[in-house]
């Protein structure tokens, strides 16, 4: 028998899962993500500890299923996209990993959207720069750590980063690094001109030769081997931008079907044959399947919030959760079962960690009043998380000629049945979810079925080892109120607009 691994290293955790050839799920293993957080915007991640914690889940799902190293086909590894984990010349980190969520450099893409940088490499890139994309985060690198900047060898994004531990091969998958303003949409290569408008052309030399998601990119280390108890030899993919393993772990492989991951960050997105062009939409770059461009709007915005309500504020109920052998997911579903979506909530804003509106957007409670509970308060969040990816589904609308037949979701959203209806309700479109627990490791382990010729294309992989629940309608009757409730979250946004600027010159001074 042949078995696929597939490595998701996201923003909170990293997981492993193993996967037969009908992708099946044979068993998993995770580990909690240490953040690091020197100073208030500033996000990182301990490039070692973070190596050696895909090393434990690899060794882990192995020891948990009884799977031989040695019928392990083959593995692919996805992770969050944006960010920045650099290799030094002295061959070890050249520095922390900087995780997505990092809103360091705002100030220069501040400059670039108005000093028309950021206009200028639109004809090359195809999409709007962000905070925590690489080059951003290159030249406040270059200006504020000149030392960690001359040491770099190679600049890679979160899973090659980890391919590379695991092969010693330095290479660059193109979903990722499509989507980092590096390389030029339309030839799909990378551009020297682009990393001149951001002022960081010497580092050409660092940036990986490219390769796709589903060929073979490398063959795990004896010492990789003996650290994670594989078989020294085992193929290693290029794997994915996760919203790419994602996308594909749902089969959203035609044009007519959005793709939402509520995780760590909201994220919603469709293919299409051709880079939306006009500026209306936040990303292009390249999807793994070659004839097709992924459309995205995304944010930091998503399910993180409810996990940091959760550990933050619900300590106590977590505890007893598992002390009686419950999730306090499952409780807190139930709490937000139990109010109405007519009840008026408080407004919330999912700004925790990012935001989609305003550069230094905070999140928000608004509208509290002594009659509410934590119970009003989670339904607050689900809900504002909720609005928050209606937000972006509507400037993809905008995008598409016709209506899309349904929504593919994953994430901790679609683990929730109220969550997910509520999605549905929300949208006015069908919810669909995906049978995989773990679907990015999914996506992982079809590509790497793909390259190792278990099946000789994605499409048939993914006709294989893909299975979609039944859709789950919207309820007509809750279109109203949940109209009216997006209405006041977009006009308390609106309202806020003018507050967020003095509130972060309060945050650096307090830093």
């Amino acid at each position: 028998m042949r078995y696929y691994i597939g490595l998701d290293n996201g923003g909170t955790t990293t997981k492993a899962a193993v996967f037969d050839s009908r992708g099946r799920q044979m068993g998993s293993c995770s580990v909690a993500t240490s953040a690091l957080t020197p100073r208030p915007e500033y996000v990182e991640r301990d490039m070692e500890e973070m190596w050696e914690a895909n090393c434990r889940v690899v060794r882990g799902v192995l020891e948990q299923t009884g799977i031989a190293a040695e019928d392990v086909a083959g593995i692919g590894v996805c992770g969050h996209g944006k960010g920045l984990y650099l290799w030094g010349k002295d061959d070890k980190p050249a520095r922390n990993g900087i995780i997505s969520t990092d809103n360091r450099a705002y100030r220069y893409v501040e400059r670039w959207k108005t000093d028309g940088t950021e206009e200028k490499a639109f004809e090359r890139s195809c999409q709007h720069l962000m905070n925590c994309q690489p080059v951003a985060l290159l030249a406040w690198l270059k200006d504020h750590e000149p030392e960690n900047y001359r040491n770099i060898r190679y600049v890679f994004e979160c899973k090659d980063y980890v391919r590379f531990r695991l092969t010693g091969e330095a290479r660059a998958e193109i979903t990722d690094y499509s989507g980092a303003h590096f390389m030029n949409l339309k030839t799909r290569q990378y551009d020297a001109e682009l990393l001149r408008l951001f002022g960081i052309e010497e580092m050409r030399e660092a940036l990986p030769p490219l390769c796709r998601a589903d060929e073979i990119a490398g063959y795990v280390t004896r010492e990789a081997a003996e650290k994670c108890g594989l078989k020294e030899g085992t193929p290693v993919v290029g794997g994915f931008f996760d919203i790419n393993a994602c996308a594909i772990a749902s089969g959203v492989i035609y044009p007519d079907l959005i793709c939402m991951i509520a995780g760590t960050w909201s994220i919603n997105e469709y293919i299409r044959k051709e880079p939306v062009l006009d500026g209306k939409v936040q990303m292009n770059s390249l999807f793994c399947l070659p004839e097709y461009y992924l459309i995205e709007e995304s944010s930091a915005t998503s399910a993180g919030n409810n996990e940091w309500f959760i550990s933050q504020l619900l300590p106590e109920v977590r505890k007893e959760a598992k002390e009686s052998g419950r999730s306090v997911y499952e409780i807190v579903n139930e709490w937000v079962s139990e109010i109405t979506p007519e009840t008026f909530v408080p407004v919330f804003l999912p700004f925790l960690m990012a935001s989609n509106v305003h550069p230094n957007a905070k999140s928000s409670l608004v509208g509290m009043n002594v009659s509410h509970t934590r119970k009003h308060i989670a339904r607050s969040i689900y809900e504002g998380i909720a609005f928050c990816h209606r937000y972006h589904l509507e400037r993809l609308l905008a995008t598409m000629e016709d209506r899309p037949k349904a929504i593919r979701l994953s994430g901790g959203a679609a683990k929730s049945p109220v969550w997910a209806q509520m999605f549905a309700d929300v949208m006015q479109l069908p919810v669909e979810t995906v049978e995989a627990e773990e679907a990015g490791a999914l996506g992982c382990a079809i590509a790497a079925a793909v390259a190792t010729g278990e099946y000789p294309s994605m499409d048939e992989a993914i006709r294989n080892m893909t299975v979609v629940s039944h859709g789950i309608a919207p309820d007509l009757q809750k279109k109203d109120i949940y109209d009216r409730k997006y209405r006041l979250y977009r006009k308390t946004i609106d309202c806020l607009d003018g507050l967020w600027d003095e509130m972060q010159s309060l945050v650096e001074i307090s830093e």
